[in-house]
């Protein structure tokens, strides 16, 4: 663990706490003073949470969830990533990764909610996770999930979202803002 307490990183607290706020690790620390004409770093980043999901061609599923993690967090908190059903989650009908705002993630258990929607609505994955989306308050999440017939869905209702995909008869798709509309 020890590796982790850096020059670098014990500044970059030092500065969140003086700002009182909390910032994504692994972006610029948050600059004191900041010349006029210059644009100003919030604090957030565009590296945070690395999910995957996957289906092989039995459809079995899986996800993995990665957090970006908080520079400054609360004592004590624990963010959506290692709670199943809320970052991350898969069973028999699909898997599911999600990233944004961890306590709106949380408070919506997200990822577990495509698939209980999927179930008990019998809605299609894309139906699903656009509904589930729609459900999180305007700013807060994204996710990635496939279903065990392998459609794929990238939803989410914040700026942009880094997301790729790659199915098996050749189709990938790699973004960050919105598709266009057709």
């Amino acid at each position: 663990m020890s590796h982790f307490i850096t020059p670098e990183n014990i500044e970059r607290l030092k500065q969140a706490q003086e700002a009182d706020r909390v910032q994504l690790d692994y972006t610029q620390p948050i600059q004191k003073e900041v010349p006029k004409d210059a644009a100003v770093a919030d604090g957030d980043s565009q590296i945070g949470t690395v999910g995957c999901v996957a289906v092989d061609n039995e459809g079995n599923l899986a996800t993995a969830t990665s957090t970006g993690g908080i520079v400054n967090k609360m004592v004590g908190r624990i963010g959506d990533t290692p709670i199943i059903g809320a970052g991350t989650y898969a069973n028999h009908l699909c898997a599911v990764s999600a990233t944004g705002r961890g306590e709106a993630i949380i408070r919506g258990t997200i990822a577990r909610d495509v698939a209980a929607v999927m179930e008990f609505k019998g809605l299609s994955l894309k139906e699903a996770a656009a509904y589930v989306i729609d459900q999180v308050p305007r700013g807060n999440a994204g996710l990635v999930a496939v279903s065990s017939t392998g459609e794929v869905a990238m939803p989410f209702n914040t700026t942009g979202m880094f997301r790729a995909c790659a199915t098996e008869d050749g189709y990938s798709e790699i973004a960050i803002w919105d598709s266009p509309t057709k």
